[in-house]
């Protein structure tokens, strides 16, 4: 009976070791925040502990991710507008390529949390339309509507982030943070 705690336990452990630092990364991209991030996933694992047995044979990794959102949005809720940041606004990264990912933070922290969470599952972790819907609770349609309000915001608000102050049109560059993220307006 000891060996079959022990299998669980192992188990969990090793899913926790290879995947925690790309749910760490999904889990600052959906809050934007690293300390409430590590918070975030901490309690996600923890609650992903309490029910490893149901949820090893499935896909972990989205059950957590669907935690992470949701207490992600709840959290939110909670606090509305108390931002904390880790490091002071003045400071700014001397490369394009730095200055292009700031302007992509803060414009992914002026979305709304359903928004900014699909942004991060659809572009980030790379998941499908499908995959995405499952991880949130909501339908494809939902997952597409929020997707295209959410990258015609980012326009709006970073313009920058095109590159030539349009939004682009299929055309992507190596070096463009958003590349990929075009949706036909």
């Amino acid at each position: 009976m000891g060996s079959t705690a022990n299998d669980g336990r192992d188990g969990y452990l090793a899913f926790v070791e290879s995947n925690q630092h790309r749910l760490l990364r999904a889990a600052f991209l959906i809050c934007g925040n690293r300390h409430q991030a590590e918070d975030l996933l901490q309690d996600a694992l923890l609650k992903l502990a309490l029910r490893w047995p149901s949820v090893r044979d499935g896909d972990p990794a989205a059950y957590v991710r669907a935690i992470l959102y949701r207490d992600a949005v709840s959290w939110w809720r909670r606090r509305r507008r108390e931002w904390l940041s880790a490091a002071p606004p003045e400071q700014v990264a001397p490369d394009r390529d730095g200055a292009l990912r700031l302007t992509l933070h803060d414009a992914l922290g002026l979305l709304p949390p359903r928004q900014r969470a699909v942004l991060v599952l659809r572009y980030y972790e790379d998941l499908t339309e499908v995959a995405t819907a499952e991880a949130l609770g909501v339908t494809v349609g939902t997952v597409k509507s929020q997707c295209h309000m959410a990258l015609r915001r980012l326009r709006e608000v970073a313009p920058d982030l095109t590159g030539d102050g349009r939004p682009s049109r299929g055309a992507t560059r190596s070096d463009d943070p958003t590349a990929g993220l075009e949706v036909n307006q």
